[in-house]
């Protein structure tokens, strides 16, 4: 069963599950069972090899990793400080700056896009503080939860995988190196990432155009149906202001950031020159080199953490809040991520199934094995193949290091071909994450959203299906116009991008209006 195609059944019984019992924990726990019990039958362990590779090997490894131990120690100090600010009042407080100036459903929907945008430094930090910060408001006007949580998922992954100064591009440019700057060839890529460009543009649109089709369409009319009120004044003390929460969310972004670049030596001196030399020159990585080499996780705890530091002191000293309410936020806030964490913890273990079975290893001889006869068909083959494994392992990363340097094997520097099938595996291992249900990224989503987890995935997968097929036909384009040269091939495949994304949308909106009379 190693290194066959049995190695994905695990994933796809769980994810089957999920959509069809729409209970998460359980499916979760089943695919893992089904995947110990696959390695144990392969490798004539028995029974004590079937509970060793089930909680030693998964659960206890995937729990003891110092990057998952670092996310979940960020989940619990941004879910205390969610609790703190709405003890203070100022989420009430922004809620009272928003009814000034947010005026409708559809301002509430672009703040939420334009601050998705604005946060594109990582995409675990942009799904939970756009969602704590957002809800308040997206609630008052009408907007469901399953919709923010849409907006959340879909300014993302697909954000941080077409900004350069990212986590995302740190990690891709570690498998995609063109000389020493692989952060050069992330670059060029940028450009061809069709589904992260068009996830953006689909968002805008469907709010100007003012409708909702699939899944989403229920629940924002039953939402809308329900006249839910507003929780701006939920566990408000009254005192709070707007800086209330500006600050604290301010000091996340920045203290974050800083402790990204700092795990990755932007504040150390590294020599440079031969080694032994005597009078080797010390210098100062620039930002750029910085977070290439950073440690996201390490980082993002270390600023979540200084952050919560200043923002107990700002509210002691504002007095908006006391020191009891303070400490008792600890709990509420931990309280408030354990479904994510418990999720996180799952869909991390099954990870270790599937890789335990080879599931990389099979993915990655099919793609070799198609190549050479599909030269211009390998931009479109490679994007499904990246949807496949990104949906089935529930990781983007993991995807970008089987299949990007593949692709790098199989074109020469200097041939359209390497540029284009690079962003086709970017693209679609985003695109394959942002469906699966066992993502961390599509789990924090719903946890900033508040929204149920298996609600959040049914709703958002027709939106993420339209952009994937129609990415995959503008690949179709791009593969064969790719011998015009890259300017004139990008121009052809956005024309048709653009174009077939927004006459499917003028469809379905016909289509919907019809329904409803």
């Amino acid at each position: 069963m190693i290194g066959t195609f049995w190695a994905l059944v695990p994933a796809i019984v769980a994810i089957a599950l999920a959509l069809l019992t729409k209970e998460v924990y359980s499916s979760l726990f089943i695919g893992i069972i089904i995947g110990a019990i696959f390695y144990a039958i392969d490798t004539a362990a028995g029974f004590p090899g079937f509970f060793n590779h089930l909680f030693n090997d998964g659960m206890i490894s995937q729990l003891s990793d110092s990057w998952n131990v670092g996310i979940i120690i960020f989940l619990v100090v941004l879910g205390v400080m969610v609790a703190m600010m709405n003890k203070a009042g100022g989420s009430a407080a922004f809620g009272d700056w928003a009814k000034k100036h947010i005026k409708s459903k559809a301002g509430a929907q672009v703040a939420t896009i334009f601050l998705g945008i604005l946060i594109f430094i990582d995409d675990y930090f942009n799904c939970l503080t756009v969602g704590s910060v957002m809800k308040p408001v997206t609630t008052k006007y009408g907007v469901s939860k399953e919709k923010l949580a849409y907006i959340i998922d879909a300014t993302a992954a697909p954000v941080c995988i077409i900004a350069p100064i990212s986590s995302w591009a740190a990690a891709v440019s570690g498998f995609a190196s063109e000389g020493e700057n692989g952060i050069l060839l992330f670059c060029k890529a940028i450009p061809f990432n069709f589904y992260a460009i068009l996830t953006l543009a689909m968002l805008f649109i469907l709010v100007f155009m003012n409708f909702e089709y699939g899944t989403m369409e229920k629940f924002e009319t039953a939402f809308e149906a329900s006249k839910v009120t507003s929780d701006f004044e939920d566990e408000s003390g009254g005192n709070g202001k707007v800086i209330d929460l500006v600050l604290p969310i301010a000091a996340l972004i920045v203290l974050c950031v800083t402790g990204i670049i700092y795990t990755g030596g932007f504040f150390t001196k590294t020599t440079l020159g031969d080694d032994g030399a005597i009078f080797a020159n010390e210098t100062y990585l620039n930002f750029i080199e910085a977070f290439a080499g950073a440690n996201a996780s390490f980082g993002l705890v270390i600023g979540s953490f200084a952050a919560l530091i200043i923002t107990i002191i700002f509210y002691i000293f504002r007095r908006v809040i006391s020191f009891k309410s303070i400490m008792q936020s600890i709990p509420d806030g931990f309280k408030a991520m354990v479904p994510a964490i418990l999720i996180l913890t799952l869909a991390w273990t099954l990870k270790a199934m599937t890789d335990s079975l080879g599931a990389k290893d099979y993915v990655a001889g099919i793609v070799e094995g198609s190549a050479s006869g599909f030269k211009m068909f390998l931009p479109a083959i490679i994007f499904v193949i990246a949807v496949g494994l990104a949906f089935a392992t529930g990781t983007s990363w993991g995807t970008f290091g089987i299949l990007i340097p593949i692709c790098i094997a199989i074109f020469a520097p200097g041939n359209p071909l390497r540029i284009i099938s690079i962003s086709a595996c970017m693209a679609g291992a985003v695109c394959g994450d942002h469906c699966s249900p066992i993502s961390d990224t599509t789990i924090m989503a719903s946890a900033g959203a508040q929204c149920d987890h298996v609600n959040h995935v049914s709703t958002q997968l027709p939106y993420a299906l339209s952009v994937a097929a129609i990415s995959f036909l503008t690949y179709i384009i791009s593969g064969f116009t790719q011998r015009l040269g890259l300017v004139a091939s990008g121009i052809i495949s956005w024309t048709f991008g653009f174009s077939a994304l927004f006459s499917f949308l003028i469809f379905m909106k016909k289509r919907s209006l019809r329904k409803q009379k």
